[in-house]
């Protein structure tokens, strides 16, 4: 693990602690009992995205190694990250945390069997078919450090240390905002020998590939009736995919091909920044509807 990786997973236990500060366990006890928004939440990321962007990667005409990096990422549960953007959004977030709970779980299997047929079954990246291997305990210790015990952290003090919870809770959540933005910020000042003109056309590609995935959460709400808390944990998670996931499997699977590692870093950086502006969108609505 490099040491951006650390930094950035510091930050998001920091900020998964800061978001469980305020949530109960009664918050998971209601998600239990309709399990049904649960199922809403997983379908836009293991099953709509991946054939939405099966069916694009057909119809474009695309670089191979370009086409290859979006059928990844498409592959790719959400992250904890959603977590932190739903809670900032006002969304369910007791929701969002169930969700990536069984996608990453549900990863360990899906994440390889989409990518696998999808890949194969397109004649510009059939010839990049590789048996995709994810290690199982690599996601089990993702799963357990990024989210499992920074979020039982957080419960356990809110329930056992109610005043200290209330006097941390404002200003680390301010704090692991502004870290994670700082990390961003830093994040584009190292890669900018990336930012070029000639990265454009990956950039809209990425741009247009997320607000497909946040399109379609939506859709999928709707169909399924969720309420509005609900929906835009659905929302969030079906936009937000661990890119640094897909990264990791193009280091060592694909050599770290160039073209595969800008586009799924461009998703990396991309996704915080459309979750973000729907959150804080989502904050000024309810700030109209409380005037």
């Amino acid at each position: 693990m490099t040491v951006q990786q650390l930094i950035l997973s510091a930050v998001l236990v920091t900020m998964v602690f800061s978001v469980a500060l305020e949530l109960r366990l009664v918050d998971f006890t209601r998600v239990a009992q309709k399990p049904r928004a649960v199922v809403c939440g997983l379908i836009p990321q293991f099953i709509l995205l991946p054939g939405a962007t099966w069916l694009a990667t057909l119809w474009l005409d695309l670089p191979p190694n370009t086409e290859a990096a979006m059928l990844l990422v498409a592959a790719c549960p959400g992250g904890s990250l959603s977590n932190v953007v739903t809670h900032f959004g006002r969304g369910n977030t007791a929701l969002s945390v169930s969700i990536s709970a069984v996608a990453s779980v549900m990863a360990l299997f899906l994440t390889p069997f989409n990518f696998t047929w999808m890949i194969a079954s397109n004649p510009a990246t059939a010839s990049w078919l590789r048996e995709l291997a994810i290690d199982p305990l690599a996601i089990l210790w993702s799963l357990l450090a990024l989210l499992a015990l920074p979020m039982a952290l957080g419960l356990f003090v809110a329930h056992r240390l109610p005043g200290a919870t209330e006097r941390m809770r404002k200003p680390l959540a301010r704090f692991s905002l502004f870290a994670l933005l700082a990390f961003i910020a830093i994040g584009l000042v190292r890669e900018r020998h990336l930012l070029t003109a000639q990265i454009m056309p990956q950039l809209l590609i990425v741009v247009l590939h997320n607000g497909a995935g946040l399109l379609l959460g939506w859709g999928c709400a709707l169909l399924f009736r969720v309420d509005a808390w609900d929906a835009r944990a659905v929302i969030i998670e079906g936009g937000m995919q661990n890119s640094g996931l897909a990264l990791g499997i193009i280091a060592v699977q694909f050599n770290a091909d160039l073209g595969m590692v800008i586009i799924a870093s461009l998703w990396g950086i991309w996704h915080i920044v459309s979750g973000m502006t729907l959150a804080v969108s989502w904050r000024r609505i309810d700030a109209r509807h409380r005037d």
